[in-house]
């Protein structure tokens, strides 16, 4: 009998963490399997930096949190069990804040407690700093246990300055304006094609005077990058042809010197890629994090394409062109030849950095507007994520859709076209909807900075819902009815509106751009009459679209006024639009969804282990093959990665 493949390995907070099968390892080549191995430990050492990045107290918290965990010899009792579902929230948000609400989280265990557990655990790697060894323990005790040290990883908060208010690691000893004066003074050689100032940097205020100090080798970060650069030279040796040996070099060269220009060109270089099965993505590349939208989190991912699943994607690919000439958005803002869209589904073999232990489902890259009008884009559907989510939803007695969807009709329909539904959304949202539009010549492509991220997110779902509820789609046979559309838009104003809520803590505001994105379209559509019913029954509130071609164009109508603020570079207007719609939760609906929610024991926030690529050796030490192992254990990969890939 062939063993259950059981997903969910471990529960705990609000998080849930899974494991991903990787089904067609076995079809790869010896030599692609060795391009893999070498590319996804290059990804491994990258993981330090992120923390790094995220607040510069959590690696020495992660390095205490491991000792304790390796070395404490008494492990049991009710505050031992507080203290490791710490660790575990620690390692799954990289670092001391919650990767969704950016608010500081704190041991349930006494603090007292916590510091006994630091002076019993092997101390040897504790940096005393000149201070003894109790006295250390209290100072970082204090740290995590105080509210007012490092309280938000980004401040969103209106009238607060962003770059003081947050714990990411991007800016020190300045603030926003004295940030945006230093950036402001530079003039790019080129401006029609700047590249991404201060991508790649952290910016210090040091007796009076502001410096950046680049991410590379020899420089920030630097033992990291080097371990990287180690690693993606051995994978070179494996590459499936030479465009891949190309651009890796490249890669090299941007990492060895911290030049932006070489990071356009790796990126033009790895365009051009069409050929190649494996892939990856090892740099830093989004910007999210950073309250100003310019600093970039270092993330890796390591892939193959899957070749019958991606003829979806390239359906869409050839019909580009047509998607864009149609678009509810003025002539002005479309692109009259879309370039170089490149699509495919992928298996995931390695997750790394800020894609690491949670991932998005479908990536659209690079990211600069220029590059992408003049070279275009890849994008990608990692269908193996999705089906870990899928079937992991199924492992649980009580699901989300049952709780809030309006109607058995709803229902009905979600399972009979939920699963295509949800992939043509994430295939439109990443191959169509981030490379559609352009900026208008001399627009900055930084104009609305914190808002940035959201109205991206939102341009990008609004693209693939408008289209979703098309004739187009059934017409090139990507769905072969239109339910596939109604339950999208089903799916994406019950999130939007309600289930979602059920990620914040009762009274916060939404901060995650993608929340905010899913908010704002919902509640536009809704407040301003586009097909949406607010339904009372039985003291539970539901949302019920009632007129879906109305819905369609309440979606045509904000995705043309997003596009017109993004192209024109309108930050006033994005700041109202987002204020509006975006971040604020009705409080009593708040409390609602949460009841509801924590009835059915479920988890809001997914993660996953990566699966363990191990080489097999034959009689005389050669490798022959690789195998796919998949961990049982969450805090066990958590711990093997802070023992084998730390140089930070």
């Amino acid at each position: 009998m062939k063993e259950e493949f059981i997903y969910t390995i471990d529960r705990f907070a609000d998080c849930k963490v899974m494991k991903y099968k990787v089904d067609n390892w076995s079809s790869l080549s010896l030599r692609q399997k060795h391009y893999l191995y070498h590319l996804s430990e290059a990804c491994k050492w990258g993981r330090d930096i992120i923390w790094e990045q995220n607040c510069e107290f959590n690696l020495p918290i992660r390095k205490i949190v491991e000792n304790i965990l390796e070395n404490h010899r008494e492990q049991s009792g009710e505050q031992w069990q507080q203290f490791v579902v710490y660790a575990k929230r620690l390692f799954f948000f990289n670092g001391i804040h919650h990767h969704y609400s950016h608010d500081k989280f704190y041991p349930e265990c006494d603090k007292e407690y916590f510091i006994k557990l630091m002076l019993e655990a092997d101390c040897s790697k504790y940096p005393l700093e000149n201070m003894s060894l109790e006295d250390y323990c209290r100072k970082m005790a204090g740290i995590i246990y105080d509210s007012d040290i490092a309280p938000k990883r980004k401040e969103m908060d209106k009238g607060k300055d962003p770059i003081e208010g947050s714990a990411v690691n991007f800016y020190k000893g300045l603030n926003r304006q004295e940030a945006e004066d230093f950036y402001a003074a530079m003039k790019p050689s080129d401006p029609m094609r700047p590249p991404a100032t201060g991508l790649n940097s952290k910016l210090v205020k040091q007796n009076g005077q502001i410096k950046e100090l680049t991410y590379k080798m020899g420089g920030l970060y630097g033992k990291a990058i080097e371990k990287i650069v180690e690693n993606l030279r051995k994978a070179m040796a494996f590459a499936e042809n030479e465009q891949q040996q190309k651009y890796t070099e490249v890669l090299i060269e941007y990492y060895t010197s911290g030049d932006l220009e070489l990071w356009d060109k790796y990126n033009i270089l790895w365009l051009e890629d069409d050929n190649s099965q494996c892939d990856y993505i090892n740099a830093f590349v989004e910007t999210y994090n950073d309250p100003l939208g310019m600093k970039a989190t270092w993330e890796g991912l390591v892939d193959f394409k899957d070749t019958e699943a991606s003829r979806r994607c390239e359906v869409l690919s050839q019909n580009a062109q047509w998607f864009e000439d149609h678009s509810p958005i003025e002539n002005r803002f479309k692109k009259e030849n879309v370039v170089g869209i490149s699509a495919k589904v992928i298996e995931a073999v390695c997750l790394a950095g800020d894609n690491y232990p949670v991932p998005p489902i479908g990536i659209n890259l690079p990211n600069s507007d220029w590059i992408r009008k003049e070279y275009g884009s890849k994008s990608v559907n990692i269908a193996n994520l999705s089906h870990a989510y899928k079937a992991a939803a199924l492992e649980c007695e009580k699901s989300v859709l049952e709780e809030f969807a309006f109607s058995m009709e709803e229902k009905e329909r979600n399972r009979t076209y939920g699963i295509l539904a949800d992939d043509l959304h994430t295939d439109m949202h990443e191959c169509l909807g981030h490379g559609s539009g352009q900026l208008l010549e001399g627009t900055d492509s930084n104009a609305l900075k914190e808002f940035s991220s959201c109205l991206e997110e939102a341009r990008a779902d609004l693209f693939a819902l408008y289209y979703l509820l098309d004739s187009k789609m059934v017409e090139l046979k990507l769905a072969d009815s239109p339910e596939v559309g109604k339950t999208a838009c089903d799916s994406y104003i019950m999130n939007g509106l309600l289930s979602q809520y059920a990620r914040v803590e009762e009274g916060k505001p939404l901060r995650e751009a993608h929340m905010q994105a899913r908010k704002l379209i919902s509640a536009y559509c809704f407040e301003n009459g586009f097909g949406i019913e607010k339904v009372v029954r039985e003291g539970k509130t539901y949302f019920h679209i009632t007129d879906y071609e109305n819905l369609r164009k309440g979606f045509g109508e904000l995705l043309g006024m997003i596009q017109r603020i993004k192209s024109l570079g309108e930050y006033d207007k994005a700041m109202e639009l987002v204020e509006r719609y975006a971040i604020y939760i009705d409080p009593v609906l708040h409390r609602e969804v949460i009841k509801r929610y924590g009835a059915l024991d479920l988890k809001p926030y997914g993660g996953f282990v990566n699966v363990d690529i191990q080489p097999v050796f034959d009689d005389e030490g050669r490798i022959i093959d690789f195998k796919t192992v998949y961990p049982e254990s969450y805090l066990s990969q958590m711990l093997h990665y802070g023992r084998d890939y730390a140089c930070l």
